[in-house]
């Protein structure tokens, strides 16, 4: 168990279809060890989480950030959710901090009921992920090469 209080960061956007800011911001809370600070912002859209990121970690100090986005359906939100993606990934490496992003994409399920519980599985799975990186590693080394995912499924694992 962590010895020192950590914050952990949560931005999300007003366009994903459903409140996942909010449940990972619930999940955390009932997961993560007592006393841990929650700092939360949402911006309107997947290409505005980069800065937000950046800013929770390196204005609000927050260990790691949970990044919330949904991108729709056309071509453009596919590039979209990309160019957000590839900055999130540059502000870890500004920041040398852990930003997870947690992207849904409404061309993943066949229908609302389908993309809700890619949604909700996803944002629950990333956002104890990040409790775990942060307070746990050695958690997520027991499950090292066993094909767990987010939203779906796991993937086959061997045993080697």
């Amino acid at each position: 168990m962590a010895a020192k209080i950590k914050k952990i960061g949560i931005c999300d956007t007003m366009f994903a279809r459903a409140d996942m800011g909010g449940l990972a911001e619930r999940t955390i809370a009932g997961y993560a060890p007592k006393g841990t600070k929650i700092e939360r912002v949402t911006v309107p859209g997947i290409k505005d989480l980069p800065v937000a990121a950046k800013k929770l970690i390196e204005e609000k100090k927050c260990g790691i950030v949970v990044a919330l986005g949904m991108a729709g359906g056309a071509e453009i939100d596919q590039v979209c959710a990309h160019e957000a993606s590839q900055g999130l990934i540059f502000a870890q490496l500004l920041t040398n901090k852990h930003i997870l992003g947690v992207f849904v994409h409404e061309t993943e399920a066949k229908n609302s009921q389908e993309l809700c519980g890619i949604m909700r599985d996803r944002t629950i799975k990333h956002s104890k992920n990040a409790v775990d990186l942060l307070f746990y590693p050695e958690k997520l080394r027991a499950n090292a090469g066993h094909g767990k995912r987010q939203g779906h499924s796991d993937a086959k694992w061997f045993n080697l």
